[in-house]
């Protein structure tokens, strides 16, 4: 399926975002082992807890509202909404959910969530009984192929004219727009952050390490940590490759493009001969330096995230490529006196510019939702800026619509850190894409071959010449 993908991020809008707020991004990722499910009361909360739970509604309050701007005050029947719980938490979503039964209370709202959602609920989405609405977040989930299996609303018409609760157009408030599958709209871009690696300054300020700013003083100060037998200069997330994909892979694929993201497009439109063009070998490359620097934990090769992490906040490592959601993640983990390091890229030379490569999570509606008029209510609901507040506030990320956030206390010194960066004029940042699910599998296990010195970069190539030659047929 030929992709065309909308406005491009900007600079400007990314900057004027960050400004307002502090970022750390969610996680795609699975976490712990889901419960039971529960048929209980939702009651308004700001509990985060990493469970499963199947929650129904039914609260009174006032329902005024205008047709044009939601669903109606007459809203009614069952609604059910799928959500990944990961390194976000589930406190936004019950408030909101909680929120919104009392705004709609002849509305039976049954909540299906947990760090397992997405497969468990994959036997609805094939079956053609899916929830109504649907948060596209964590490991299985993946909003390319779910447009490809055909599976979600076309949102097209309605995002044109669609007013939120505050009566607002929502595409008006959207920092990052909607991807267009042949033209048109179904997932909206709901979580906005970007990838890039992380240190801890204390750390490297107490051994005299300097933080570096391109590539030939990252492999030098990964020699001092290699050779000061202290840790090992880099660690990353051997079970989900996406990580070192977005945080060290694709900075390089742009870097060696002359800073052109549009490669990122070419590789997402699988256009013939694209993985194995000259810039991917060269970013393919620097990956390799690293691997025969024996620079990279071995520990890596089969850990999770926050195996990953964990070690990386014991010092076992120095540098982790990961999201601007850690922070958020592990703060329970998190020792006295780390301070947070970040640089969007690493893979630029002397004097170049930095990559950031963005990623987002996003929303939609069943193709075959039983009430849709309800689902597009309740994004009619949260995409507002109240609601972008509660989500930083309740997440420590940015959410997609742009709001004031000056007011919160709650903006980490790590989203400041970030918001610099994305100020600079030498800040790249290239566009989102997203691999259909195929593809994405081949590159994310050769990826992980790669880093751990099982295949070349030739190796690599030729396995994703083979994979995009493959969907393409399948067109």
């Amino acid at each position: 399926m030929k992709l065309k993908w909308g406005k491009s991020l900007t600079l400007l809008l990314i900057t004027a975002l960050l400004l307002m707020l502090a970022a750390g991004c969610g996680s795609k990722s699975e976490t712990k082992t889901d419960t039971p499910a529960t048929t209980t009361e939702t009651p308004k909360t700001d509990t985060k807890t990493d469970t499963k739970t199947d929650t129904k509604t039914d609260t009174k309050t006032d329902t005024t509202t205008t047709p044009a701007e939601a669903a109606g005050p007459e809203l009614e029947g069952d609604f059910e909404v799928q959500y990944f719980v990961g390194g976000y938490g589930d406190g936004f979503w019950k408030e909101a959910i909680a929120d919104f039964s009392k705004k709609y209370p002849k509305l039976k709202i049954k909540e299906s969530a947990g760090p397992k959602i997405n497969d468990q609920m994959k036997p609805r989405w094939i079956q053609g009984s899916p929830p109504d609405f649907v948060y596209i977040d964590g490991a299985g989930a993946n909003a390319t192929q779910m447009v490809k299996d055909d599976q979600l609303l076309d949102l097209t018409d309605w995002l044109e004219t669609a007013k939120n609760e505050d009566g607002k157009l929502i595409k008006d408030l959207l920092i990052m727009q909607p991807v267009k599958y042949d033209g048109k709209i179904a997932p909206i871009p709901f979580v906005f952050g970007t990838w890039g690696i992380f240190y801890d300054k204390a750390e490297f300020a107490k051994n005299s390490w300097a933080e570096p700013k391109n590539w030939d003083e990252f492999l030098a100060v990964s020699k001092q940590i290699k050779d000061s037998g202290k840790m090992y200069p880099f660690i990353h997330t051997g079970k989900y490759p996406y990580y070192i994909n977005g945080g060290l892979v694709d900075t390089a694929v742009v870097v060696n493009n002359n800073y052109d993201g549009s490669i990122l497009d070419k590789m997402q439109a699988l256009e013939p001969g694209i993985f194995k063009s000259e810039p991917v070998k060269k970013a393919l490359d620097q990956v390799k330096q690293l691997v025969d620097a024996g620079f990279i934990d071995p520990a890596s090769a089969a850990i999770n995230h926050t195996d990953s992490q964990s070690l990386f906040l014991q010092h076992k490592d120095a540098f982790i490529p990961n999201g601007l959601w850690v922070e958020n993640e592990m703060k329970k983990d998190v020792p006295k006196g780390f301070d947070f390091g970040f640089i969007p890229s690493v893979t630029q030379p002397a004097g170049g510019k930095f990559v950031a490569i963005p990623y987002t999570s996003t929303v939609g509606v069943a193709k075959k939702a039983k009430n849709p008029e309800a689902a597009k209510a309740f994004m009619q609901f949260i995409l507002t800026e109240k609601y972008a507040v509660r989500w930083a506030e309740l997440t420590g990320a940015l959410d997609n619509i742009k709001a004031d956030l000056s007011a919160s206390d709650k903006v980490s010194s790590l989203s400041k850190q970030a918001s610099g960066y994305y100020n600079s004029p030498d800040t790249v940042v290239a566009p989102y894409i997203e691999l259909n699910a195929d593809v994405d599998k081949v590159k994310q296990d050769s990826t992980q071959a790669l880093a751990n010195g099982k295949i070349t970069p030739e190796e690599w190539m030729n396995r994703m010449e083979a994979a995009a030659e493959k969907s393409r047929g399948k067109k």
